[in-house]
């Protein structure tokens, strides 16, 4: 099948890509990687009027760390970011799952923030960005706007991003020291989107637990210090809390059995990490 005809704009600028959006509104889709647009389109669920070409912005190309924020560009290709040499030490949690996304094949086109706009819950970069507690750097012709990950995730593929902002950038905390990390991922075959994944970030006051492939969006939980006994009770009232459906690859009660298991072996792999 063929893509429905739309007009194409290969972005020189910010400014011009700024202009397209607020013009176009809903009506424009912004294209970096294109590893789900592109599919999308081909299979006409996806019927833009215009396509906004972003991948040749020099500015929005770049890993920097400001402050002790990883601010991550739109153009920047997760392969890139899985290649940076300073991801291990700056963010570990990063490396770990950086790994389970797609294959080396879609990781060397798809973008970080293209992941994050798709927001599909099964996906590893929302989910760590949730796990981390990051925000998204969303711009427009009004200006520039931050969102905390746990308000920028509204439901099944669906943000905060207004229809004229561009997500410019996702932000990821960098290593704190006293903190560790980890990340455990089910799947039928590596490389397909997760039936569960968990990502945990041990700190010194207790342990924060991220839980991906579940409900319609990563949902995070803070489990303290608990252990035992009490941390299996609060990881059973957790995923019986989820709003878990049945579907192809499992059933919902398999999915909470998932969370209640690799949810466990996550916290604990975190807190022995920390460092």
């Amino acid at each position: 099948m063929k893509p429905p005809r739309f007009d194409y704009v290969r972005a020189s600028t910010l400014t011009e890509a700024h202009a397209v959006l607020a013009a176009e509104g809903g009506d424009a889709s912004v294209i970096a990687g294109g590893q789900t647009l592109v599919p999308l389109l081909s299979m006409r669920m996806a019927r833009p009027s215009v396509l906004v070409d972003i991948m040749h912005l020099s500015e929005l190309a770049a890993i920097a760390i400001e402050g002790q924020t990883i601010r991550v560009g739109a153009g920047v290709r997760q392969a890139e970011l899985l290649g940076w040499p300073a991801l291990a030490i700056r963010q570990p949690l990063l490396a770990l799952a950086l790994p389970w996304v797609g294959h080396a094949q879609t990781r060397a086109r798809g973008t970080v923030c293209g992941s994050v706009a798709l927001a599909d819950p099964s996906a590893e970069i929302p989910l760590a960005l949730v796990a981390l507690e990051g925000d998204v750097e969303l711009s427009s012709t009004q200006g520039k706007r931050r969102v905390g990950a746990a308000h920028f995730f509204n439901g099944l593929m669906s943000t905060a991003r207004r229809d004229e902002e561009l997500i410019e950038a996702v932000r990821f905390p960098c290593r704190r020291l006293g903190h560790g990390y980890a990340f455990r991922e089910f799947a039928r075959r590596h490389g397909d989107f997760a039936m569960v994944a968990c990502a945990a970030v041990a700190g010194g006051t207790g342990t924060r637990l991220a839980v991906g492939g579940v409900a319609d969006r990563p949902i995070a939980y803070d489990f303290g210090e608990l252990a035992d006994e009490a941390l299996t009770e609060a990881l059973a009232t957790f995923a019986a809390g989820l709003d878990a459906q049945d579907d192809l690859h499992a059933t919902a009660d398999y999915r909470r059995a998932l969370v209640r298991k690799l949810g466990r072996e996550t916290i604990l792999e975190a807190r022995r990490c920390r460092a």
